[in-house]
């Protein structure tokens, strides 16, 4: 079944890192340990750095205009999308990095956002179109990346 278009997929992704990166910034703010924020400065680095990868992919596709019932009608839907699935909207994700009381903790819910991302790439790869499935392909494996990344940290002690 082809319901979506790996450009839309990829404007999910964009949004999604987005959110991650405000995120990582939250928690790199909030905390007063400079070990701390190295880590999640560099967290906040690698969503910029898939942001940017995601970006040039759709560069590379091609955009995808459906029509729409009103202007912005289309990266609403995205928006909102991405938003509840994943990392939540930017105002909730300073509120969660504002309670989180270890870095530990953070890390962990790092590596549950992580994992929900690698199920819902996943997923969606089953509504595009066969020949655009190696671009979800590409999604998935920056997120992978990311997720062994966390582990790595969390193996070290974080």
């Amino acid at each position: 079944m082809n319901i979506f278009k790996a450009s839309e997929i990829l404007k999910i992704a964009i949004q999604i890192e987005k959110n991650g990166l405000a995120f990582y910034n939250g928690i790199k703010e909030r905390t007063k340990n400079f070990t701390t924020q190295e880590v999640f400065g560099f967290l906040a680095k690698e969503e910029e750095k898939h942001k940017k990868t995601f970006e040039q992919l759709l560069e590379d596709v091609g955009d995808y205009q459906p029509v729409q019932s009103y202007p912005g009608e289309y990266e609403l839907y995205l928006e909102a999308l991405a938003s509840e699935n994943i990392f939540r909207k930017e105002a909730d994700l300073k509120k969660i990095a504002k309670d989180i009381n270890s870095d530990s903790q953070a890390i962990d819910m790092g590596i549950g956002f992580e994992k929900d991302s690698i199920i819902f790439y996943g997923e969606m790869k089953n509504f595009v179109p066969k020949e655009e499935g190696a671009i979800v392909d590409d999604v998935l494996l920056e997120e992978k990346e990311h997720l062994l990344k966390l582990f790595g940290l969390k193996k070290q002690g974080f």
